[in-house]
Order: structure tokens, then sequence, then C-alpha cells
């Protein structure tokens, strides 16, 4: 028999004014979205390639959100720091964190793993793509990815290249383009993309793998020549410079990626306006201008792209750790 102010009836109505109670801030909190700043965390130091895409889209979403965006960079750790800083802030919008291939990467490179990014982050929206390329110096003896594979197949695991440090997205798409290849190469880890760029130039080293930012003043100057773009298309700033695709290799992509994301339990709401205002930005003529001065392109998509790009990243990085023991800096 129903008994209609029975204690178990009174304590299933506490229960649910009690989730109401919890969640009625959230959907107050998301309605009003955004009042007050809202703050990118970039685990780069400023003026490099994650800093200024940052900053670009930063300043459009500003004049869409009608507020402030400001970007703080907070390097360190391969970027773990920036990340776990995220992860910890309040999930309510207002700290957001634009990240690179890394986020994939650390979840294998460090053990235990510093996070876990399909968890603790919720995807907003992917930004854009910038190419990794293979330079040589011009004096090196091979000038094409065919001459690079048949110098290497000759004598295994003698010919060096430079990367920007142990774990670093070129690295990673070096051992990756090598095993596709059959061949095997000799890694020299430099703490950073400049250094390693000068000591190629300086013939000490034969080959150096960047970002394609990075080299394109050393290309004009005829210091360095681009072998080839590890990206799906020719990159707009090499486009003369075939791809690997081209090269040989249909299918195999190794980019750098830029995206956005926030604290995990971030209002759905609140997440859809942040990817709804991103969209517009990566619009907005201005926005892809700077992607490509950056010798990259913008990359417009579905949260759940992002998310899916992010979790096959993770798999591909997790089997290239574990079979060619990669250890981070």
């Amino acid at each position: 028999m129903y008994i209609p102010n029975s204690p178990h009836r009174r304590s299933a109505l506490a229960g649910v004014l009690a989730v109401i109670a919890c969640a009625l801030p959230l959907l107050v909190a998301a309605q009003q979205f955004p009042a007050r700043p809202v703050k990118i965390v970039v685990g780069y130091a400023a003026g490099g390639a994650v800093d200024i895409v940052a900053r670009t889209v930063g300043q459009n979403l500003s004049a869409s959100l009608g507020q402030p965006v400001l970007v703080e960079n907070k390097p360190g750790a391969g970027t773990n720091i920036a990340v776990k800083s995220v992860i910890d802030a309040p999930a309510d919008g207002y700290t957001l964190l634009m990240a690179a291939n890394a986020l994939a990467a650390n979840m294998a490179l460090y053990q235990p793993s510093p996070f876990d990014a399909e968890r603790d982050l919720v995807p907003i929206s992917l930004i854009g793509r910038v190419p990794v390329v293979i330079a040589v110096n011009p004096a090196a003896p091979f000038s094409t990815v065919a001459g690079l594979i048949e110098a290497a197949k000759a004598k295994p695991g003698t010919i060096a290249y430079a990367s920007p440090g142990n774990g670093s997205t070129p690295h990673m798409a070096v051992e990756l383009f090598a095993r596709a290849a059959g061949i095997s190469l000799q890694h020299i880890p430099y703490r950073g993309g400049a250094p390693a760029i000068i000591d190629v130039i300086g013939g000490q080293l034969p080959l150096v793998a960047v970002n394609a930012l990075e080299v394109l003043p050393h290309v004009k100057s005829g210091k360095l020549k681009v072998l080839a773009a590890l990206s799906p298309a020719r990159s707009a700033i090499f486009p003369d410079v075939p791809t690997i695709a081209e090269s040989g290799f249909p299918g195999f992509e190794a980019s750098v990626w830029y995206g956005l994301l926030a604290p995990a339990a971030t209002p759905k709401a609140v997440v859809a306006r942040l990817h709804a205002d991103v969209q517009k930005a990566l619009q907005a003529p201005e926005v892809r201008d700077r992607m490509t001065s950056v010798g990259g392109e913008v990359a417009p998509g579905s949260a759940e792209q992002f998310a899916a790009l992010i979790r096959s990243e993770r798999q591909r990085y997790e089997k290239l750790v574990r079979e060619a023991h990669i250890k981070p800096d």
C-alpha cells in the first residue's frame, strides 16, 4: 500500500532535492558564462608555435566571448606541469589548456602515467596542424627520402639525426618513419629545436627533424634543405617539398597538432559555447593567416573528432614507446 508521507518517500525526495541543489549552481554558471576573463594555459615558453597559436585564437575568442582571454605560460616537465594545473583547476570553463602531441605521448613516456587525458580532460576543439619536416645539410650525401633510405640501409644505425629532445613530437615522428621504411637511424636529442638546427647547419650531423616553422629561415638562406613534410598534404610554407606519402609512404602522417581542452567536469553547456566560438574563430581570416605564418593550417571539427584523435595518438605512441624503449629527457 502507498503511504504518502513514508520515511522512504521523504528520503527519496531529499535525495532528489540534493541532486538539484548541487546541479543548480552549475546550470546557472553555465547560463551566465563567461562572466570574467578566461585563461588559456600553455605548457611551452612564450614565443613558440603553441604560444603563438594560443594567443591568436585567444584574441579572436575574446571578441566573441566579450571577456579578456589571457595566456599563461607554464613550461616544464614536458608540459606535464601545465596539464596538471588545468586538471586541478575549477571545472567552470575559465581555465583551459592549449595542448599539442605531448598530451597523448606523455601518458606513455612518463611512468607512472602523470594523468589520463581521456578521463581528466574534456576536448573542446582541435585548432590546427603543423607538419614535422626532415631537413638536411646541403652537403649531406643524400638529397631525397629515397637517397636517405638507401644510405641508411647500406650502413644501418650510422646516420644520425637531431631532434628537439627525447620523446618530442619530431623524435617520435622520425622513429615512426624509420619503422615504416625499415631503416635504423641514430637519434641525437637536443634541448630544443634551435641548437639541433645549429649543429646540422654546422655539419656535425646530417639530419634534423623539427616543425616546419623552425627551419623556414634556414631553408630560405640555403643552409638547409627539406627532404619531406611528414603531413598528408604539402606545407603552405614549403609548397615545392613533397610529402612523405609522395615519397613512397602513402597514408603516413606525423604532424604537430594543437587543441583546446578543459577540466573533465566542465558543464556541457560551457564546452558547447566554447566549441562554437572556436569554430567561428577558425574561420576568421586573421586566424587562418596566423596559422599559415607558423607553417600550419586550421583544422575545424567536432569535439568528438578531437577526442578520437587523442585516443588514436595515445595508442600509437604507447606502441612506439614500448617497442623503441623511448625515455623522456
